[in-house]
This record gives structure tokens, C-alpha cells and sequence, in this order.
């Protein structure tokens, strides 16, 4: 494990992800299926074996080590310390190890145009400040080959209001005074009486996200749905262990995974661009 800099995460993200297990996030739950779903999505956007792909923002290294498995040479850099020890462990047990690092987004320890691929997985969540978002994107298009992608992950502002909608949280007067924030600005604050949502975030509109990265004079590929529309249905979970109903569910997830005007019902979105 190397470590970059020091890190400039702020207490309360510390606290959340020390408390919250990452490790098994993707292990239960609707997890299960975000894990599935991107691997899909990276996938698609890989060009060629061994691909050289920073995973930034990595966590405790679970796509690090799906694509080290799978011929990739791949650089982990995360900043949350727990998080880091994880990834180093799972790192050590593979024949292709991925390196993992200690750092910031907006600082990659990376040589210039040295990686076919750049994931930004927690960046975009985690930075309240534009400033600091552009340079992260920045930072990734330094390090990118020409013609190189980076992978964009971000939380759409309508998540906590959609959820909020459909187990009655909405009534809960701090719980919607944070939805109109994410609504309205973007930012998201834990209610003290929330405790067990993310940690302080940043909640993109689709239209933004496009924005900050084609601003930085990055070609627009394209916008997904991670999750998409199908989580509404209210067996979700049932349906996508049927092999029958996960196939139709599947089917209109792909039918809608570009359609900007049905993004705002999907959790996540991840933009792709090109250098």
C-alpha cells in the first residue's frame, strides 16, 4: 500500500464509512444488483485486454479485483483509511494484485496519458465543491490516454426524494427539508435524526453532470441509468431472482438506460466520455 497525500476528507464521511460497512454493501440487498449492473456498464466501455484502469474513489477494491481477475492492470486509490487496509488484503490474495494507494481525486500520484480507462466512483458523491468536482475530472483526464474513457458515477438528485416518496420518510419535516436542498442546490446533509444516511454529498442533475465533464473539452459518449426504472416495482427483489420477470425487468432497463427524461427515476447515473 502507498500512500499519497494526507487525507482531506472531512470528519463526518470518515465517521460514516468507518460505522457503515462498504465491504458488504454490495453483498445484500438492491447492493447485489448495483454490483452486477456496473460491471456490466465498465465493461462495456473496455476496448482491449489488459487495459491499464485507475479505479478512483476504489473503495474496499471489489471492481479493482473483478477486473485484476480479468487480465486488467488496475490502480486502487481511495481516502478512507479502513477502506484501504480492505483493498490492500483483497489485493494481496490475487496472481494479478491491483496497487492500492491513499489519496485524493483532485490529486492522482499517476503519469500523464498512462491509463486506457479512469473510474470515478466516489468522487462525484463526495464533492460538495464544483471547484473540487472539476478537479477530479481534470486530474482523470491528465492521467488518460488519448481516446482513453473515464467512467463518471454520480447520485441523481431525485434519489432521496423518490425513496422518500415510497416508505412515507417525505412527511418526516428534516428528512424533506434535505430533499428540497438536494432538490434545489445539489447538496446533501445528514439529519441528525437520519443518521444512518450517506454522509455529506453532492446529488447531480443529469443535465449538470454533462456539463462538468464537457466542459473540460471531454467528448460526450454517453448517459446510463444504473439502476433505472425497474427498483419502482414493489417486488423488485422477488422479480430478480425469477428467471421469467428478471428477464422482462432486464429488457426495459436496457429499453431506458440512455433516456435522459426517465434518469431522474434511477438512483445512480454514470456519464462516459471520451478524451
Amino acid at each position: 500500500m502507498k500512500e499519497n497525500n494526507k487525507n482531506s476528507i472531512s470528519k463526518e464521511l470518515e465517521d460514516f464509512y468507518n460505522i457503515a460497512s462498504e465491504e458488504t454493501r454490495l453483498e445484500k440487498g438492491m447492493g447485489i444488483f448495483e454490483f452486477e449492473r456496473i460491471k456490466e456498464l465498465i465493461q462495456q466501455h473496455i476496448s482491449k485486454p489488459n487495459s491499464t484502469i485507475i479505479d478512483v474513489g476504489g473503495g474496499t477494491g471489489k471492481y479493482s479485483e473483478w477486473l485484476a481477475k480479468n487480465g486488467h492492470k488496475v490502480q486502487l486509490i481511495e481516502p478512507v483509511l479502513k477502506h484501504i487496509k480492505l483493498a490492500d488484503k483483497r489485493a494481496k490474495k490475487l496472481k494479478n494484485p491491483f496497487s492500492v494507494t491513499k489519496g485524493i481525486a483532485q490529486k492522482l500520484p499517476y503519469q500523464n496519458e498512462s491509463a486506457d480507462l479512469v473510474i470515478l466512483h466516489g468522487p462525484l458523491y463526495h464533492l460538495q465543491k464544483k471547484e473540487d468536482r472539476i478537479a477530479a475530472i481534470l486530474e482523470a483526464k491528465r492521467v488518460l490516454k488519448k481516446d482513453g474513457i473515464i467512467l463518471g458515477f454520480a447520485i441523481n438528485a431525485t434519489a432521496s426524494t423518490v425513496v422518500g416518496l415510497m416508505n412515507g420518510m417525505i412527511h418526516a419535516n428534516s428528512f424533506f427539508e434535505m430533499c428540497k436542498q438536494e432538490l434545489t442546490t445539489g447538496i446533501h446533509n445528514t439529519p441528525k435524526d437520519f443518521p444512518f444516511l450517506l454522509a455529506d454529498a453532492y446529488y447531480h442533475k443529469p443535465q449538470q453532470l454533462k456539463e462538468e465533464f464537457l466542459d473540460q473539452d471531454l467528448k460526450f459518449i454517453n448517459l446510463f441509468a444504473v439502476e433505472g426504472m425497474i427498483w419502482l416495482d414493489n417486488e423488485y427483489f422477488a422479480n430478480m431472482l425469477d428467471k421469467k420477470k428478471s428477464k422482462t425487468l432486464k429488457t426495459l432497463q436496457k429499453l431506458t438506460e440512455n433516456d435522459e427524461y426517465l434518469l431522474p427515476f434511477s438512483p445512480h447515473m454514470m456519464i462516459s466520455v471520451r478524451k
